[in-house]
């Protein structure tokens, strides 16, 4: 089953690479980047991307950090993130799906982003040494898997202390089961898989995260929210 959803996700994804014909995950999602960013990118970049918010708004990058964004997609949070970090700060891309990741490198070039990279991965297993990244962010990835606390256990892994997240995701009112999550949508449309609000706090908390919130900015479905979610990676794990 989880492998069966894995490949559902992989051919939705690869298809949209070679489309490029972009379109955001949920019903009603506006993905909230600014005139400005869009039309200093790549068009390929901007019709790819298939979020359901912008994970900048809320990771408050600062110049020299390392960042990685997982589900890179065609790049759009890449870019965005390299022009923050400057010169001095990389931006690492992780994503499964060799179409995007062919597609993410291309628009790399066309921008001329020197200070990032596209590694192929999963984001239950993210091929990168611990305490090696300042910053995680994700734009609709994460309702994607079907091994959630893996997820959070290799975001805090790769996380320095100190270290932070700034995601947007899918996130379903506490009230609504699975079941009526599956009704609302597929798990390829970040519907299905979405966690609740309860459920992504004790997620992260499980993992070792402090300075947890969950955020919804605006509904995709009947009981569903686009979310932003930020933490923090305590300085020492006695740190309440």
């Amino acid at each position: 089953m989880r492998e069966d959803v894995r490949e559902q996700v992989r051919e939705r994804y690869a298809a949209a690479a070679l489309s490029v014909t972009g379109g955001c995950c949920g019903e009603s999602c506006g993905c909230g980047y600014d005139d400005a960013d869009r039309a200093a990118l790549p068009a390929d970049a901007v019709r790819a991307s298939l979020g359901c918010g912008n994970p900048l708004a809320v990771a408050d990058l600062r110049a020299g950090e390392t960042v990685l964004d997982l589900g890179s997609g065609g790049g759009i949070d890449v870019l965005l993130s390299a022009r923050r970090v400057g010169p001095s700060g990389r931006v690492i891309g992780l994503d499964m799906t060799d179409e995007m990741l062919a597609l993410a490198t291309a628009n790399a070039a066309r921008a001329g982003a020197a200070n990032v990279e596209f590694r192929k991965g999963h984001i239950e297993s993210v091929p990168l040494p611990a305490d090696s990244v300042d910053v995680v962010i994700s734009n609709c990835v994460v309702n994607l898997s079907v091994g959630k606390p893996a997820v959070f256990a290799e975001v805090f892994r790769v996380l320095r202390p100190g270290g932070r997240i700034g995601i947007s995701d899918v996130v379903a009112e506490d009230h609504l089961t699975p079941a009526e999550r599956a009704e609302r949508g597929s798990y390829t449309e970040c519907i299905a898989g979405a966690l609740t609000f309860a459920g992504y706090r004790a997620g992260l908390a499980a993992a070792g995260f402090t300075g947890i919130a969950v955020t919804p900015s605006h509904p995709v479905a009947v009981g569903m929210h686009s979310a932003i979610v930020r933490a923090v990676k305590p300085v020492s794990r006695d740190v309440p």
